[in-house]
């Protein structure tokens, strides 16, 4: 994302941790409260990145913890702009309550927020503009559209290359399908 020095600082009950250091040697055991990106306000996305956003008639995030993975990146100055104006279409790393890998389902939780599709898509907002869920979540889909999103509901779970392509397929679908709008 930059070539500059970004460092996820997690706001834990036990005070102020490295995000490598809360991941992996406390195991995300202390609470989370939050993450702050030192160092983002003054980074510079990478040319490799600017190149690609500005080449990009879409944008597809992956099934990615938004507060570790997602937000640093979007914590760069310039890049939620660059977003604007071109699909986004997000899907969901919560299917079924739960976090498809790592932490992201105790985070929202200490958070107090319900770890759901939904719950993730009003952390983003109106940066994403399209949502691919789980059938799991079905029932979630009209409240997400209620936020201003479109919704796809398939099966998002990815056991073999076959699943990961027919998800690519769905994701990459949506976006062309708002572009056309």
């Amino acid at each position: 994302m930059s070539d500059d020095p970004v460092c996820s600082i997690v706001d834990t009950d036990e005070g102020p941790l490295d995000f490598q250091d809360y991941f992996v040697r406390r195991q995300c055991k202390p609470k989370f409260r939050g993450v702050t990106f030192r160092g983002a306000a003054g980074a510079k996305p990478s040319e490799g990145f600017r190149q690609a956003l500005s080449r990009a008639a879409a944008i597809v995030i992956t099934p990615s913890n938004p507060f570790v993975s997602i937000d640093p990146i979007l914590a760069l100055p310039g890049v939620s702009d660059a977003l604007s104006g071109r699909p986004v279409v997000a899907v969901s790393p919560i299917v079924g309550g739960k976090a498809v890998k790592g932490p992201l389902g105790k985070m929202m939780s200490e958070l107090g927020v319900a770890p759901s599709a939904l719950g993730v898509a009003r952390h983003y907002g109106r940066l994403v503009g399209g949502w691919v869920i789980d059938e799991i979540d079905r029932d979630q889909a009209p409240a997400i559209e209620a936020l201003g999103c479109r919704v796809k509901v398939c099966d998002t779970i990815m056991r073999t290359l076959d699943d990961k392509r027919r998800l690519a397929e769905d994701a990459v679908d949506l976006a062309f399908a708002m572009a056309a709008e």
